[in-house]
């Protein structure tokens, strides 16, 4: 339906799915990386009313342009239960410990970023060692029926991507390092993100608890 490029509700048109996802599931981002035989796809994304169901819904819009295909490949289980241990399973927003199935490993660096370079090193999963792991993944709680902490991240970066303006995890407007703009002119400089509570909520958890206690 994106062929048309025009603007799509994601609440009316993809009901056939069951789901507001699309691309089997994995949603806008999967056309975004496409896979390792098609390349990925441009799509705006953005809130809008919807005429169609009167509400204002998330919207997404294809241009007709295409990118280099990025893609996570699969994360063996050697290197989930690795990554497990080494965050003792562990939310990091909510920083509650949860069963494996009820986790995602999350890379800090979101996949719309990615250039060829970060998308080699950052699905290397084999050769990745306790230090590698902590300074390139976080693992954030699955849905229980409300949004994803997941989704939660990937709208933020999606809107950081297109309209330069850095994400505040729950309204909490605090940086670490920068501040709400998107700083480097290369869109996949991941120097952008460092300071950002999506990027490494750990970290900025951390500066802010330091900041509150100076004050």
């Amino acid at each position: 339906m994106l062929r048309d490029k025009q603007w799509h509700c994601r609440e009316c048109e993809y009901q056939h799915t069951g789901i507001t996802q699309i691309a089997g599931g994995s949603g806008i981002q999967g056309l975004q990386r496409g896979t390792r035989t098609r390349s990925g796809i441009k799509i705006d994304s953005g809130n809008f009313h919807c005429m169609i169901c009167d509400k204002v819904t998330r919207h997404d819009q294809w241009r007709g342009d295409f990118q280099l295909s990025v893609h996570s490949g699969s994360m063996p289980r050697s290197f989930i239960n690795k990554t497990m241990r080494v965050f003792d399973s562990r939310d990091v927003i909510e920083n509650t410990k949860r069963p494996v199935h009820e986790l995602t490993i999350d890379h800090k660096l979101p996949m719309i970023r990615w250039n060829q370079e970060a998308n080699r090193n950052l699905v290397d999963y084999a050769n990745m060692d306790e230090n590698d792991i902590k300074a390139h993944f976080q693992l954030l709680k699955k849905s229980n029926g409300s949004i994803s902490h997941n989704m939660l991240k990937s709208r933020a970066c999606e809107e950081c991507y297109r309209t330069g303006k850095r994400g505040q995890p729950f309204g909490i407007f605090f940086f670490y390092k920068g501040g709400p703009e998107w700083m480097p002119s290369d869109k996949k400089d991941p120097a952008g993100c460092v300071g950002c509570g999506w990027y490494d909520f750990a970290l900025w958890r951390e500066n802010l608890n330091k900041l509150v206690r100076r004050s």
